[in-house]
């Protein structure tokens, strides 16, 4: 059976009301990039880190899966074959819609870690700056998130899924950040059909074989639906 590997990014939770990277007005544009996404910004200023992840994650409580997170899930259901998600988000939304088996490449707002001990655990909704680590008892726990200059999580299993897919979907993201950037290559070199779901193309539109504009909500159900009837 066919194998879909799906690549997600910010543009499919925007519109259950998280804000991007480029939103202006929402958590990102009060901040810095360096200041509360980077190992340094975390050890120059641990209380501003732990403020921005605490008011990310009240944020994200608060937000509902879309039609799209739904439509993944339906197709991971109803498809013959595996479907595989890979996001590069921190939310919990494609869970909450019903998705299954879920790589969070950049880790998850609701997971804390230990700097110390490499432990993880459940973030608590507030957490504080010098918080113990429950394994070593070690003041060390910060976000379980991947920041700028940190290796994404679980990479191998991640470029094994691409070795193996017959169909590649990057579905609401940029394409300029790596590695995830080069997926589609990876995906492609694979003998893989490639497909990108967005606003608008990326800059990396070139090395999709198909090209879907709009937004998610409308975008992704419809192409759901549209493999599902093949198959059937």
């Amino acid at each position: 059976m066919e194998k879909i590997v799906i690549l997600t990014g910010a543009g499919i939770s925007a519109e259950s009301g998280l804000s991007t990277f480029r939103d202006e007005g929402g958590l990102w544009a009060q901040h810095r990039i360096e200041d509360v996404a980077t190992p340094e910004g975390f050890a120059r200023n641990p209380a501003l880190v732990q403020g921005f992840y605490n008011a990310r994650r009240v944020q994200a409580a608060g937000v509902h899966p879309n039609a799209a997170h739904k439509a993944l899930a339906r197709l991971q259901q109803d498809w013959p074959g595996e479907v595989m998600i890979v996001t590069q988000n921190v939310d919990s939304l494609h869970e909450a819609g019903g998705a299954r088996g879920v790589i969070h490449m950049h880790g998850t707002l609701a997971g804390a870690l230990c700097s110390a001990c490499g432990h993880r655990w459940t973030a608590p909704p507030e957490m504080a700056v010098g918080e113990p680590c429950p394994a070593c008892a070690q003041p060390t726990a910060r976000p379980d998130v991947v920041w700028f200059g940190e290796m994404p999580y679980c990479m191998d299993e991640i470029y094994d899924h691409l070795a193996s897919a017959s169909l590649f979907a990057a579905i609401g993201t940029s394409g300029q950040v790596y590695p995830a950037a080069a997926f589609v290559h990876e995906a492609r070199e694979a003998g893989a059909r490639t497909v990108e779901i967005n606003l608008e193309p990326t800059l990396g539109a070139s090395g999709f074989d198909e090209r879907v504009v709009g937004k998610a909500t409308q975008t992704v159900p419809r192409w759901v639906d549209q493999l599902l009837a093949r198959r059937s």
